[in-house]
């Protein structure tokens, strides 16, 4: 492994990538400690350390711990996500943006535009739900509209402020800047969990390393595993030269979705939040009947991260355009006719993979509620060290050493991976 580091840091453009990367999640963390203007951070700390942390626990994770500080960073980057999945939906039934996607650059700069726009309302909104709902709770004594259009325009600047760093990740760093983000914010709340296991009852202690490294172990299993369609090509008369045909495959992994199923169902099941901060009635409903151990709760996460990972998987992977490209180049799949039998064979193929990758993302999801409720572990050591939190960290991981990997082979080097 120290081979593979040295190997790495000898690129010199891969070098520059790492510690640019590493410096944009320093500032980040850095913002997670700064409070919001006229916070009283203890006031906060207690409410969350009382009723408050229940329904607020898995935002405060993806926070990083920043929310139950109330910081400049509260927020997260789960706006974002958020405004990304409405416009991703959106494409998908409104024709303006679906004919803005097939402009290639110019098209989705377009769309990246309006997800920025819609970012800054959804921050501005859930920052107001937030506060009126720590005012209402008498988490923050003292405060008048003055302070709180402050504290609304503060955490709204902050999210902005993130999502800036994650495209800046995206394009002058490692991997992709919105999951590191979250990847850093979920590892920053680990020690959090680790002393909660440490403190906890004696069946958690004995039993959660066990529990964890099997989730581990399952993670990197499904996330690694894949369905190779062999694929063969004619020989083909270019000019005067004829090519040989070859064989080859096609990889179809089984969770093509990876971790964002998991991250979109996290980003909606945080609006009810956002608007019970509006609703008194409504904060009344969601703490008594959605939190983490309902089975509201747990069957909604579940049917929404199914329903991601089949829209998502479908977005990365379109089974007529595949059958156009193997067409178009003299591919084919042995025993199966070019064109639609090939784009109906690929989409059956896919279903079948799909269907245990979208059961799996969501046994992992829902899995720490279960040990929660039933084996009474603290949520503190459930949430931040199983479950979601493990199939973001070792999902993201694999996908930023997967780059790295791509960019060492380039220059010749051996990489990380085998």
């Amino acid at each position: 492994m120290f081979s593979w580091l040295a190997n790495a840091w000898r690129v010199p453009e891969l070098r520059k990538r790492v510690l640019f990367t590493a410096a944009v999640l320093a500032c980040y963390r850095l913002g997670s400690w700064v409070p919001a203007p006229g916070i009283d951070q203890q006031a906060i700390q207690q409410y969350f350390n009382g009723a408050g942390g229940g329904i607020l626990t898995l935002l405060n994770l993806f926070s990083g711990s920043a929310l139950s500080r109330f910081s400049l960073f509260a927020l997260g980057i789960m706006p974002y996500v958020t405004a990304s999945i409405i416009l991703q939906l959106l494409t998908a039934v409104v024709p303006t943006l679906e004919r803005l996607q097939k402009e290639g650059e110019a098209g989705y700069a377009k769309i990246t535009q309006y997800t920025r726009y819609l970012t800054v309302a959804l921050a501005a909104a859930q920052s107001t739900g937030y506060a009126f709902l720590f005012k209402r709770q008498g988490a923050l004594p003292g405060v008048n509209a003055g302070r709180l259009v402050i504290i609304v325009l503060t955490l709204t600047a902050g999210c902005v402020l993130l999502m800036w760093m994650g495209e800046l990740i995206t394009k002058r760093g490692v991997g992709n800047g919105i999951s590191l983000l979250i990847f850093a914010s979920i590892l920053a709340y680990a020690p959090t969990g680790i002393s909660a296991w440490i403190n906890g009852g004696t069946t958690e202690r004995l039993f959660f390393p066990i529990v964890a490294i099997a989730v581990v172990v399952a993670v990197v299993f499904v996330q690694e595993g894949q369905r190779r369609i062999p694929v063969q090509y004619a020989r083909r008369q270019l000019g005067n030269r004829q090519t040989t045909g070859g064989s080859t495959y096609m990889p179809l992994r089984v969770n093509m979705a990876g971790v964002i199923p998991v991250i979109f169902a996290a980003a909606l099941l945080a609006l009810p939040q956002t608007v019970a901060g509006f609703v008194p009635a409504w904060s009344n409903w969601v703490n008594a009947n959605f939190q983490y151990t309902s089975w509201y709760y747990l069957a909604t996460e579940a049917v929404l991260i199914i329903v991601f990972t089949y829209f998502y998987t479908s977005v990365q992977f379109n089974p007529v355009d595949q059958a156009d490209n193997l067409r178009k180049y003299g591919g084919y799949i042995p025993g199966i006719r070019p064109g639609p039998p090939t784009a109906a064979y690929l989409d059956r193929v896919l279903q079948r993979l799909t269907l245990p990758g979208s059961l799996f993302l969501a046994t992992v999801a829902v899995a720490p509620s279960v040990f929660i409720h039933y084996f009474g572990f603290s949520q503190a050591t459930a949430r931040a060290l199983g479950g979601t939190s493990v199939l973001i960290v070792v999902g993201v991981a694999l996908d930023t050493m997967r780059q790295m990997e791509s960019q060492m082979m380039m220059r010749h080097y051996e990489g990380f991976l085998r």
